[in-house]
């Protein structure tokens, strides 16, 4: 697995993963994560989590948070990123919850 992301590639795919991890993506949770990564990003990103497995998602971003350094700040910026695809429209079920939970303790 060759993890040479960038960091806007990494906060792509984690924020992808968030909108997808219930399996659906709401329009309101794209649009905004275009917002963060640009149109480019999103697009090469997207195609890599919808490919890969939950527990490949999950290796993954566990496996980048742990070979790059990452500042407290950026830290709080990735969650409350998080945050806004979770409730970007406008309600956070089951899953999007648990999979906050899981990014929350990986990326802390």
């Amino acid at each position: 697995m060759n993890l040479d992301w960038t960091k806007k590639e990494f906060e792509a795919y984690v924020l992808l993963y968030t909108a997808h991890c219930n399996h659906i993506e709401d329009i309101a949770e794209q649009n905004y994560i275009r917002t963060k990564v640009g149109e480019t990003i999103f697009h090469r990103i997207h195609t890599e989590v919808v490919v890969d497995s939950d527990q490949v998602n999950l290796n993954k971003i566990q496996r980048f948070i742990s070979e790059n350094q990452f500042s407290q700040e950026e830290k709080e910026t990735l969650l409350r990123s998080i945050k806004q695809v979770l409730f970007a429209d406008g309600s956070v079920d089951f899953f999007e919850k648990e999979t906050f939970s899981i990014l929350k303790k990986m990326i802390n």
